[in-house]
């Protein structure tokens, strides 16, 4: 009796094309949950990480501003001269000082850090260090985040000509009042500068910018805030 060839079938094309349909709503759903679990991340918990750092940095504060050394300040507004001990020269990531704007709200307080790299603007607002100090002579310029990493300028479209952007650092307070704010793409780097927008230029006011990306989810211009020093002296409570 002869042996009998089995017949090899092919899957029916509609139960193929409901495998690759399956196997392709599985990645889909899998792609979903990564993305949302990455803005979930990028949203929520780099906030939760820089409010970590932001406490860490405070005591840090708090102990730079107990110690014997002062901001320098070659003279205030008034005219007087204020003879102080410098502070330490701040490393990068250090923190350095203590800005309040008002106009944000009564809790918007935040500890600025030395630097401006990606890694140390995660813990805060950054001073440049290339810039004045406050209450010196020249640019003191803070860059800070819009979006993500507790978003410290997310809403500082808000600030107006007038304002007050207070600063904190060594025992000494300084009020500057806001003159300007506008829109520049990023590679303006004059903003920063001793004088605005005038390089080799010797300044004589005592200034302070603030950077960050806008509009505030993107990267593609800049948002610039301009002020000048108003007063200073000692933090409230201080000698």
């Amino acid at each position: 009796m002869a042996a009998t060839l089995g017949r090899v079938t092919s899957a029916p094309p509609r139960d193929t094309a409901r495998s690759v349909l399956g196997v392709l709503g599985e990645l889909l759903i899998t792609a979903g949950v990564v993305v949302g679990l990455f803005a979930v991340y990028t949203l929520y918990w780099t906030g939760v990480e820089t409010a970590h750092e932001q406490d860490v940095l405070a005591a840090e504060l708090d102990a730079l501003s107990s110690s014997p050394g002062q901001a320098t300040t070659d003279q205030e507004p008034t005219g007087e001269t204020t003879q102080v001990e410098p502070l330490p020269e701040p490393l990068r990531g250090d923190a350095y000082a203590r800005m309040r704007i008002p106009r944000l709200g009564t809790e918007w307080s935040w500890v600025v850090v030395e630097g401006v790299d990606a890694a140390t603007l995660t813990r805060g607002p950054g001073h440049y260090p290339d810039s004045a100090d406050p209450g010196d002579v020249g640019n003191f310029a803070v860059a800070g985040h819009r979006a993500t990493y507790g978003e410290p300028f997310a809403y500082l479209d808000q600030v107006e000509v007038g304002d007050d952007v207070v600063v904190e650092r060594g025992g000494m307070q300084y009020r500057y009042e806001v003159t300007e704010s506008f829109i520049t793409v990023p590679s303006d780097g004059g903003v920063v500068l001793p004088v605005p927008g005038q390089p080799g230029v010797a300044p004589r006011d005592r200034l302070i910018t603030l950077t960050t990306c806008n509009p505030r989810f993107s990267g593609v211009e800049r948002l610039i805030v301009h002020g000048v020093l108003r007063d200073s002296g000692p933090v409230s409570g201080e000698a």
